[in-house]
């Protein structure tokens, strides 16, 4: 799934769930747990490439699309086997739960907005396919991936969009009763 929508369906866990506790969560916290996975992956490859689209060596059309890459081609360059390495780190359920537990050791409480982090892995696995970083949610125990859809299909965009759209709009009226 694109960032945004990862950061807008964290935001609404975190305020659906704010709706049941006595000390809210921080919205924008789980917000950022959503995106950072995406953030955390592909910043250096978009940095390279569009230093190279300053430098005149490429144009936005040779930009990778993500219903048309093949993942042979994604392991051709350095740059490309680091975004698939660092991909695999951040979008790891068993860190996730490594790292979660670790900060709670360390915090001695849960931070709960980390589970933006989680909401994006849980949303990546279905909606990424076998041409377009599909989500390694086991590593590094496992390669195994589930070959789902792609989220970059307009047919998928418009019914998440929309379905972003409904979910703030039942969030703010049940916020106004």
């Amino acid at each position: 799934m694109d960032i945004f929508a990862h950061g807008l369906w964290a935001g609404a866990a975190a305020k659906g769930i704010n709706k049941k506790l006595e000390k809210p969560l921080k919205v924008w916290t789980a917000t950022l747990w959503g995106v950072l996975p995406d953030i955390l992956s592909f910043a250096p490859v978009f940095v390279w490439l569009f230093l190279n689209i300053a430098f005149g060596d490429m144009s936005f059309g040779d930009l990778p699309r993500p219903d048309a890459t093949e993942p042979a081609t994604r392991d051709t360059l350095p740059i490309f086997r680091a975004t698939s390495f660092l991909y695999s780190v951040s979008h790891s359920a068993v860190l996730f739960f490594a790292i979660f537990g670790l900060v709670f050791l360390i915090l001695r409480r849960p931070v709960w907005e980390m589970g933006g982090w989680l909401i994006h892995i849980l949303i990546d696995i279905p909606t990424h396919s076998y041409k377009f970083y599909p989500t390694p949610f086991l590593w590094p125990f496992s390669e195994w991936k589930f070959d789902g859809f792609s989220w970059g299909q307009p047919w998928f965009l418009a019914v998440n969009y929309l379905a972003i759209v409904v979910v703030y709009i039942l969030l703010r009226k049940k916020s106004t009763i």
